[in-house]
Order: C-alpha cells, then structure tokens, then sequence
C-alpha cells in the first residue's frame, strides 16, 4: 500500500514488479478498457480527452446516418469502484462533488453527457480471466444520461444521483444511445 491507501498491483498480482499504477489509476485504465471493447463490438469509436476539465472522459461516436442527425455522438464521464453497499434494488447510486457534477449536468451542453460507473471487485487480480478462447471481465458498468441526474444546490457540496439497473452499459444499449440521439430523441 502507498501512504495514500491506493493498492499497488504488486499487492494483488504475485511476479508483478514494483512500482505500479496506484488502484484508483488501475480503475481509471479499467473503465476506459470497458468502454473501448463495448464500443468496438458495437462499431462506435471513441474521441479522446487530453483533459476531463468539462466533466467528461471521452466522447463516443457513431458513422451512422439517422433520421436527423449524421455521426451522433455523446460524451462519456466515467468512474470506477468496487464500493459494497451501492447497488439498491432497480438502481445504484453514486456520490459525485458539486463542482464536477454541475459542468457534467450542464444544461447549456451543446454535446449530450453521459455518467457511467463500472463496478468490480475488490481484488484487481478478478477483474478478468482468458484463456486462448476468451477473455471474461468480472464487471459491469451503468449509466444515465446526465440531463436525467436532477440538479445540485449551490449550498450542497455533493450529489447522490441514481443510475438504474437495467441501464447496463452494453453493445446493444450503446447503440440505443446512439439511435436515441440520432434520431434527436431526448437526451
């Protein structure tokens, strides 16, 4: 463990050399993993951020031509946690600081904003298992459009917002965003 708390790798994984990726990095890389093989499979590409100053990580885009829009794309903040204690009965629910929260729920947006929270284990060496047939990730990410978070009170210093259940970040959910947002459905 660093002084900070995070995890090292080599605290997880026997043979891992020293001096790795502090957890909270491993979970960032994780989730970005995530979203890049979903994206893949559902051939939608991803736009990277140099920066995540506006309240997203990266913005996914589609080259299908829709009802009204061409190229829908949306951005993506992204979060990562093996949390007990977050998954509720139809939902999860997530903490997010005031700050981050009103640039992402902006309403002035001209870009639709998504969050999404994967969740994996605690252990980083049970976040995934291949063989020469396949790779199994232990995780599962939610997500929620940002517009439907609610707002934040200038006095709060934080927001509990829920994602649902059912909201599963996935190859065909992923491309129900983009149909969604292609076809100027609400976002």
């Amino acid at each position: 463990m660093h002084a900070n708390g995070d995890a090292v790798v080599s605290d997880k994984l026997a043979g891992a050399p020293l001096k790795e990726l502090p957890m909270t990095a491993m979970k960032e890389q994780f989730s970005l993993g995530y979203v890049r093989m979903v994206a893949a499979a559902a051939g939608v590409s991803i736009k990277s951020h140099e920066t995540d100053v506006d309240g997203v990580d990266i913005t996914l885009a589609s080259s299908a031509d829709y009802d009204r829009f061409y190229c829908p794309q949306f951005e993506l903040q992204l979060k990562c946690t093996s949390q007990q204690g977050i998954m509720h009965d139809g939902y999860l629910s997530w903490k997010l600081e005031a700050g981050p929260f009103r640039r992402l729920a902006n309403p002035k947006r001209l870009v639709p904003a998504y969050l999404g929270v994967l969740c994996v284990p605690d252990e980083s060496a049970a976040w995934l298992d291949q063989d020469e047939e396949r790779l199994l990730v232990s995780s599962r990410m939610y997500w929620q459009s940002a517009a439907e978070l609610g707002t934040v009170k200038d006095t709060q210093d934080t927001k509990t917002v829920r994602l649902p259940r059912s909201n599963l970040f996935d190859v065909e959910q992923l491309l129900g965003i983009m149909k969604t947002i292609g076809e100027g459905g609400d976002w």
